[in-house]
C-alpha cells in the first residue's frame, strides 16, 4: 500500500522551536531566527526517510476563529501568544515547503487537527497507509489499523518517535481510540481551555470510561441510579452534564472538514531546486545544501586550491628568505601541526611537529619541520599572526619556550563575531560557507582521508612528508583566504573594534590563564563534599519526619503529592504533570509548614 504522511505544522514547528533554543537559538547574520525551521526540516526529512511516502501534506492553523470558538467563546482563552521569535519563522517555513512543492493545507474556521482528521480518514478509505505526525495526543482518537499517530519526543538528547495504532492505544490506555474523545470530555484540557467536569483528572476520566464506555452511558446510569458512584464525584458529574457534553464536542476532531481531497494534490513532487537553494543559502542551512547536493549545477569556485605549490624546506637560506618576506609583509598565515591527540580543555605537554606557512608572493605553502628555525617569528611583535584556534597554538609555543606576540587574528574568533549562532566553526565549514570551497572534496581528490572521525581533530592530522597535499597545507591556504574575506566582513558590520580591542586581547589573557592553570586542594574539596553529604542526610531525615513518610524529595510529582494532598497546604494551580513545586511556590508556603524551609535548604545544598 502507498503511504500518506500528514504533518501537524503548528505542533511540529512549536516542538522544533523549543527543542533548539537558548544558546542554540540559530539565526542568520541579519538576526533572522531559523531554529524552528531548521528543527522542523530535520523532523520532516527523518520521517520521509523512515516512511518513504508517496503522498505528503502539512496542515496549519489560521488566526481566524473556528467553529469551536463560536460554540464556546472561552475556547483557548488565556493561551499565551506565539513568541515573536517563533511567529517570524512561520512564513519562512511555508516558503521552504512551497519551494519543495509540498502541499500546505489551511481552512478558515477549522484547525489543523480537523484537516488532518479529514485527510486521514479519506486516505484510509483510499486504501492508503496513513501516518499523522504531531506532538498533540488529541490525535489518538483518529488511530485505526491503517492510521498511525507518530509522536516525536526527545530522549537522552536524541529525537525518537512513539507510534500508536489501535493496539497501542488499547495497551496504553485500555480504551479504543474513539473513546479518547470521551476521556477528553470528562477531564477537559487546560491548554485549550476546554473545561471538562470540575474535579476530574485523567486518571478518574480513564477509569470512568473503562467502566461506562461513553459519557452518554455514564449519565444514563447516573439518571437511572444504576451507577456505583458516590460523594463529590457523583455530585460534580450530576451538576455538570452539559459541560461534559460540550467539552466532548470541543475535543472531537472534525473528520468532515470542507477541504479539497485528491491524490494529485498530495503527491510528492520534484523540488524547485534553485528556489530551495536560494532559501537555504539565505537561512545558512549549509548542512541541507550539502545533504541534497543542491549546488551540483555550480562549477565555479571562489578559490582554486589545486594550483598551490608546496615545498618542504630545511635549508637555512630558504628559511631566511621566507622570514624576510614575512617581516616585509608584517603578517604570517600559518597552520601548526602537532602529533599527539589533544583535549582543548587540558593540553598536556605536546610537541609541535611542523608548521605550514603560506606565501602570497610565491603562492607556495612552505612546510617547515625544523621548527626551531622559525619559532622566533612567533615572538616578533611587529608581525601579525593569522591562524586558527590560536589559544591552542599559544600554549604549544609557551610549552616550547616561546613567548608568543601579536597573536591578533584568530579565524575562529572572527567567524564567531560574524555569526555567533552556529554550533561549530571548523575550517571545513568556514571554507564552504565563506569561500564556496570544499576541503573534503579536495582532500578526497588527492587521496587524503579526513573522515576517520565525525568530528575532525585538527591535531590528529600530522604532516605526512610523503604526501605534499596533506591537510595542514590546505588549511594554511584556507586561513589566508578567510583572513581577507573576514577583514572585509568585519568592517561591514562595524565589528573590527570588538575583534581587535576586546576579543583578541581577551584570547591572550585566557591562553595565559590556561597555560598557568590554577591550584586546588583536592583533599579540602573532598572534605567539603563529605560535609555537604552529611548535612543532606540530616535534612532528608528531618523532611521525612515532618512529612510522615519517605519519598523522593527530588521528584516534583511525589513532593506535590506530599505537600498538597497529604499535608493539605495551599495549592498552586495544577498542570498536566501535577502540582508546581518550584521555588516561587515554595517561598509562598514557608509560613504554612516547617517542612518547606527544610526542602528549600535541601535544594540549595543539593
Amino acid at each position: 500500500m502507498d503511504e500518506l504522511v500528514l504533518i501537524d505544522g503548528n505542533s511540529i514547528i512549536n516542538r522544533a522551536f523549543y527543542g533548539i533554543m537558548g544558546s542554540k537559538m540559530l539565526m542568520t547574520e541579519d538576526g533572522t531566527y531559523t531554529n524552528a525551521v531548521y528543527g522542523f526540516l530535520n523532523i520532516l526529512f527523518k520521517n520521509i526517510e523512515d516512511i518513504k511516502p508517496k503522498y505528503l501534506a502539512v496542515a496549519f492553523d489560521l488566526k481566524a476563529p473556528t467553529h469551536r470558538h463560536k460554540m464556546y467563546e472561552a475556547y483557548k482563552a488565556g493561551r499565551k501568544g506565539m513568541p515573536d521569535e517563533l511567529a517570524s519563522q512561520m512564513p519562512l517555513l511555508k516558503d521552504v515547503l512551497r519551494a519543495m512543492n509540498i502541499s500546505i493545507i489551511e481552512k478558515e474556521g477549522y484547525e489543523a487537527d480537523d484537516i488532518l482528521g479529514t485527510l486521514a480518514k479519506w486516505g484510509s478509505s483510499q486504501n492508503l497507509d496513513v501516518t499523522i505526525l504531531t506532538g498533540d495526543r488529541d490525535a489518538f482518537q483518529l488511530a485505526e489499523e491503517n492510521i498511525m499517530i507518530r509522536i516525536p519526543r526527545t530522549k537522552m538528547g536524541k529525537t525518537e518517535t512513539d507510534e500508536f495504532k489501535t493496539a497501542q492505544i488499547l495497551e496504553t490506555y485500555g480504551l479504543l481510540p474513539i473513546q479518547m474523545i470521551e476521556v477528553k470530555g470528562l477531564m477537559g484540557d487546560s491548554s485549550d481551555n476546554i473545561p471538562g467536569v470540575p474535579g476530574i483528572g485523567e486518571k478518574t476520566a480513564l477509569s470512568l470510561i473503562k467502566e461506562y464506555e461513553t459519557i452518554d452511558n455514564l449519565y444514563k446510569n447516573l439518571e437511572n441510579g444504576t451507577d456505583n458512584l458516590k460523594g463529590k464525584l457523583r455530585e460534580n458529574l450530576t451538576s455538570n452534564k452539559e459541560l461534559a457534553i460540550l467539552s466532548r464536542t470541543l475535543g472531537t476532531i472534525d473528520i468532515n472538514a470542507p477541504i479539497e481531497k485528491s491524490l494529485e494534490l498530495l503527491e510528492i513532487k520534484e523540488w524547485d531546486k534553485s528556489k530551495v537553494l536560494e532559501i537555504f543559502e539565505k537561512l545558512k542551512f549549509n548542512k541541507f545544501i550539502e545533504r541534497f547536493n543542491l549546488r551540483q549545477e555550480e562549477t565555479s569556485k571562489s578559490i582554486e586550491i589545486s594550483e598551490i605549490a608546496c615545498e618542504y624546506i630545511s635549508e637555512e637560506i630558504k628559511i631566511n628568505k621566507l622570514k624576510e618576506e614575512i617581516s616585509s609583509n608584517k603578517i604570517m598565515y600559518y597552520y601548526m601541526n602537532s602529533s599527539d591527540s589533544s583535549n582543548e580543555e587540558l593540553i598536556i605537554k605536546k610537541k609541535i611537529d611542523s608548521i605550514c606557512i603560506y606565501s602570497p608572493k610565491e603562492n607556495v605553502v612552505f612546510v617547515i619541520d625544523k621548527i626551531q628555525s622559525i619559532l622566533d617569528m612567533f615572538e616578533n611583535a611587529e608581525i601579525l599572526k593569522c591562524g586558527y584556534k590560536q589559544k591552542i597554538d599559544y600554549i604549544l609555543l609557551k610549552q616550547a619556550g616561546i613567548k608568543p606576540n601579536n597573536f591578533m587574528f584568530d579565524i575562529e574568533i572572527a567567524a564567531y563575531i560574524l555569526n555567533a549562532s552556529i554550533t561549530k566553526y571548523s575550517l571545513e565549514y568556514l571554507a564552504q560557507e565563506y569561500l564556496d570551497f570544499s576541503v573534503e572534496e579536495y582532500s578526497a581528490k588527492f587521496g587524503i582521508d579526513i573522515n576517520r572521525n565525525s568530528q575532525i581533530n585538527l591535531f590528529e592530522t600530522p604532516i605526512n612528508t610523503e604526501n605534499k597535499n596533506s591537510l595542514g597545507i590546505v588549511y594554511s591556504y584556507v586561513i589566508y583566504n578567510l583572513y581577507n574575506k573576514f577583514i572585509s566582513k568585519l568592517g561591514d558590520i562595524n565589528g573590527l573594534d570588538l575583534f581587535n580591542k576586546i576579543e583578541m586581547p581577551l584570547s591572550e589573557v585566557l591562553s595565559e590563564m590556561q597555560y598557568e592553570g590554577m591550584s586546588v586542594d583536592k583533599e579540602e574539596l573532598v572534605d567539603y563534599g563529605n560535609e555537604l553529604k552529611v548535612k543532606l542526610d540530616e535534612l532528608t531525615k528531618e523532611i521525612y519526619s515532618l512529612s510522615g513518610e519517605e519519598f523522593n524529595i527530588n521528584s516534583p510529582k511525589q513532593l506535590g503529592e506530599i505537600l498538597f494532598n497529604k499535608l493539605n497546604l495551599t495549592t498552586a494551580k495544577k498542570n498536566k504533570s501535577g502540582y508546581s513545586t518550584d521555588v516561587e511556590v515554595l517561598e509562598k508556603l514557608k509560613s504554612e509548614h516547617p517542612v518547606i524551609e527544610k526542602i528549600l535548604e535541601y535544594r540549595q545544598l543539593n
